[in-house]
């Protein structure tokens, strides 16, 4: 797997400090696409309705993609998350970086949070959707 990152943070200096997050990305390289991944298992089955859990699976599924790319949590450069209740997110901030951190230590790509009416899969509480740059 390769260890070399394929972008830069972009922040300006006047900013306030992100968060969990980076603002901007900038990158080179060859371009991984993942399609939006939700907490079932990769027989697509749903091991738990609970929140959490399903952010764990999504996140697991997100590096299973990586790795098929030779690619890894590092390489990331955009997450968009679908949300169908903000509160379960609002409501699990320290839990949600503690799976994140698990899963995708400290590496913060630029994401964007959206709160949705429902996801196509009736028990999917979220979907996670990955851009990856691979360094040439």
């Amino acid at each position: 797997m390769a260890d070399a990152y394929a972008h830069d943070l972009l922040h300006p200096q006047s900013w306030r400090a992100a968060r969990g997050y980076a603002n901007g990305v900038m990158a080179r390289g060859a371009l991984i696409f993942l399609g939006g991944q939700i907490g079932w298992n990769a027989q697509q089955v749903f091991e738990t309705d609970d929140f959490i859990g399903q952010v764990d699976q999504c996140l697991a599924n997100i590096c299973a993609l990586l790795k098929e790319a030779e690619a890894g949590p590092q390489h990331l450069v955009r997450l968009t998350w679908y949300l169908t209740d903000k509160r379960d997110y609002l409501q699990n901030l320290p839990r949600i970086g503690q799976v994140y951190r698990a899963h995708m230590g400290r590496n913060f790509p630029a994401m964007a949070m959206v709160e949705v009416s429902a996801l196509i899969e009736a028990r999917a509480k979220v979907e996670i959707e990955a851009t990856a740059v691979l360094p040439d």
